[in-house]
């Protein structure tokens, strides 16, 4: 009875340890500066491609979009054995710590971030506000990223962090579930010009990421953000299921959820993108 009892207490410090582990995963420009060039550390630019020319030195350039199929949606995540292989050549493995961080916007960074999540990377940081933030604390810059030696990326991809169209038609109405539109309130609702359907998945709530964000681009105050998805209803015992319009910027929202340590968060990848291009599906 004692070892059931003990092997219950362990089973439930590790969960406690894991998800507070998920909520430290914001780390400042000087918290960066004190560790970027350990041997054990890997700093990662996941903006655009012919984004920022002016890189955190020492850092690689790995596009989010690289790790992305436009077909048969745009900005779908690829197979898992090809973002490994991409991620490996770049010098990025399982066993360093890697530090996400893009031009100031957070969304990109946070989509490397919940992409490597999924992938099993357990240590994955957020440099918090991101380039410009780095640039204002004046920390050493470079006009090219840098070459690492590669490695083996062994990924472990974790299904509880990906909804697809199945569950998300599951989740609505369902009580056990919040679904939420990171868009703007213009999008969700339907008035922004746009080629595709208007409108946003049926009893979704809209949460524009950028909401989530100071005036220097750094994450809200934990009591900031639990306010604002408190508002909205969403609690943490239910399964979150986050979007926009290729779940990039809905990756922001990810981030926050995991950062007031709620347990089930998942970013249905497929997006709006996905759902109304299928003909069956209702929009609001």
């Amino acid at each position: 009875m004692k070892q059931s009892r003990y092997l219950l207490l362990g089973i439930v410090f590790f969960l406690t340890s894991l998800i507070s582990a998920q909520a430290q995963d914001l780390i400042s420009v000087n918290e960066l500066a004190k560790i970027s060039k350990n041997s054990d550390v890997v700093v990662v630019w996941a903006g655009d491609e012919d984004g920022y020319k002016v890189h955190i030195t020492g850092a690689v350039s790995i596009p989010h979009t690289s790790l992305c199929n436009n077909d048969p949606i745009r900005n779908l995540i690829k197979p898992t054995a090809e973002m490994a292989k991409i991620l490996g050549e770049k010098g990025v493995s399982t066993d360093k710590t890697i530090v996400v961080y893009d031009e100031g916007s957070g969304k990109y960074a946070n989509r490397m971030y919940w992409m490597l999540k999924y992938l099993g990377a357990p240590n994955v940081k957020v440099l918090d506000g991101n380039f410009k933030a780095w640039k204002a604390g004046r920390k050493p810059v470079t006009g090219s990223p840098s070459k690492v030696a590669a490695t083996t990326f062994n990924a472990k991809p974790n299904a509880a962090l990906l909804a697809n169209m199945d569950e998300v038609k599951k989740a609505i109405g369902n009580p056990a579930y919040a679904v939420i539109d990171a868009r703007t309130a213009e999008e969700f609702a339907g008035t922004a010009e746009t080629e595709i359907r208007k409108g946003h998945i049926p009893g979704a709530s809209n949460i524009n990421y950028e909401t989530l964000l100071d005036s220097k681009g750094m994450l809200k105050s934990k009591e900031e953000l639990q306010s604002i998805f408190k508002d909205k209803g969403i609690t943490s015992d239910k399964t979150a299921i986050v979007y926009c319009e290729t779940s990039v910027r809905a990756c922001v929202l990810y981030t926050a959820l995991k950062t007031l340590e709620y347990p089930k968060v998942k970013v249905y990848d497929g997006a709006y993108l996905e759902w109304q291009a299928t003909a069956s599906n209702s929009v609001e």
